[in-house]
C-alpha cells in the first residue's frame, strides 16, 4: 500500500512515528512536508518541520520537547550571544547547528531543497520518503497589531518568541501563490492508495502545503480515500496553539469547524476524539465520514492505533 501524509512538525512527526508501526512490511509512505516554517537564522536555512520529521523517526529527538536534537550543546548559542548576535529567541544547538550548515552549503552550490532533503535523510534513514511541499521559498507570515502598530512578522517569530500571545489577524504565506509543487508531490499524490491528513496545525502547517498551487487539487482529485485526524480535542489544540492561527481565518476550535474547514471536496473521512462524539453527526450531514476514536498521542502504541483507525476508515470509504 502507498501512503502519502501532509505533515507539519510536532503532531505530524509523532503520528507519522505511530503510523510506521502500524502499517504492515512493504507499505511505503511518503511524507510531504510543510516548509512555511522556513527560516534563515545566522546565515543559515533553517527548516524545522522537515528536521523534526527527519529526526523524529530517525531517532535523533528531544523526545521532551519534541523538536531539535537530543542530548544537545549550547556552546555555539552561547558564543553568538557573547558576540551580541541574535536573534536570541530561537534556540539552534550544536548538533542541530550542523544540519543547518549541511544544507546551506548545498543549497549554496545549487542544489534544490528536494535532494538536499533526500541527502539529509540518508544520514537519518527515517522509513519514510520526505519531500519538501515545494522547493521555492515560501514563508508563512502572521499580521498582528501591537504597541508598535500593525505590522507582519514571521511565523517563528510570533509563535516561538511572542508564544502566540497577540491576536493574529491574518496568515499569510509569502510566495506560495508563485511556488511549484517539488519534484515527486503530485506524482505520489496522483499514485496514491491512501492521503493522509495527520493532527497537524490545519492552518500553518497542513493548510500552507495545500496552498502551493496544484497539491489542494491533486489531493481532492485522488481516487484514494483522504481521511484526516482532528488536532482539536474538547475545544482546544492538543498541543500549541493553533487556537489562534484558526481565529485568523475565522474558524472556530472545534473537531467539527476544521472538518468544516479542510471541506468534504478535500476529505472523504475525519477522525475526532471520543470527547468529540457530539460532532461526528454534523460532520457527516456535511458529507464526511466521521468517527470518534481516542486521539491522545501518549505514547507509539496509542499513536499507532490512531493510525490503524485511520487507515480501517480509509478502507470503508474506499468500500
Amino acid at each position: 500500500m502507498r501512503i502519502v501524509a501532509l505533515a507539519g512538525g510536532i503532531g505530524g512527526a509523532r503520528f507519522l512515528r505511530g503510523l510506521k508501526e502500524a502499517v504492515a512490511p512493504g507499505d511505503e509512505i511518503t511524507v510531504i512536508g510543510n516548509t512555511g516554517d522556513d527560516i534563515h537564522l545566522f546565515g543559515l536555512k533553517v527548516c524545522p518541520d522537515l528536521d523534526t520529521v527527519m529526526y523524529t523517526l530517525g531517532g535523533g529527538i528531544h523526545e521532551e520537547q519534541g523538536w531539535g536534537r537530543a542530548d544537545e550543546t549550547w556552546s555555539v548559542k552561547e558564543e553568538m550571544k557573547a558576540y551580541g548576535v541574535g536573534p536570541d529567541w530561537f534556540g539552534l544547538g550544536d548538533r542541530d547547528f550542523a544540519t543547518h550548515i549541511v544544507r546551506t552549503q548545498m543549497l549554496a552550490a545549487g542544489y534544490p531543497l528536494s535532494a538536499v532533503t533526500e541527502a539529509l535523510c540518508d544520514r537519518w534513514q527515517p522509513g519514510v520518503r520526505l519531500i519538501p511541499m515545494s522547493d521555492d521559498r515560501v514563508e508563512t507570515h502572521v499580521r498582528i497589531t501591537d504597541e508598535r502598530g500593525t505590522r507582519a512578522l514571521h511565523f517563528q517569530e510570533y509563535w516561538v518568541r511572542l508564544h502566540a500571545a497577540v491576536d493574529a489577524e491574518a496568515i499569510v504565506a509569502v510566495g506560495a501563490e508563485t511556488a511549484k509543487p517539488a519534484p515527486g508531490v503530485l506524482e505520489a499524490i496522483a499514485e496514491a492508495d491512501v492521503v493522509l491528513l495527520p493532527p497537524s496545525n490545519p492552518v500553518v502547517s497542513i493548510g500552507t502545503v495545500l496552498g502551493v498551487p496544484g497539491i489542494r487539487q491533486a489531493v481532492a482529485g485522488t481516487a484514494a480515500p483522504v481521511v484526516g485526524l482532528s488536532p482539536i480535542i474538547g475545544g482546544a489544540p492538543v498541543r500549541g496553539m493553533a487556537d489562534k492561527v484558526l481565529a485568523a481565518v475565522g474558524v472556530e476550535s472545534t473537531a467539527r469547524a476544521v472538518a468544516e474547514h479542510y471541506g468534504a471536496d478535500l476529505l472523504d473521512g475525519w477522525l475526532v476524539d471520543t470527547a468529540d462524539e457530539d460532532a461526528v453527526a454534523p460532520v457527516e450531514a456535511a458529507g464526511i465520514r466521521c468517527q470518534a476514536v481516542p486521539l491522545l498521542m501518549t505514547d507509539v502504541a496509542a499513536t499507532a492505533d490512531m493510525a490503524r483507525a485511520a487507515l480501517q476508515l480509509a478502507e470503508e470509504v474506499r468500500a
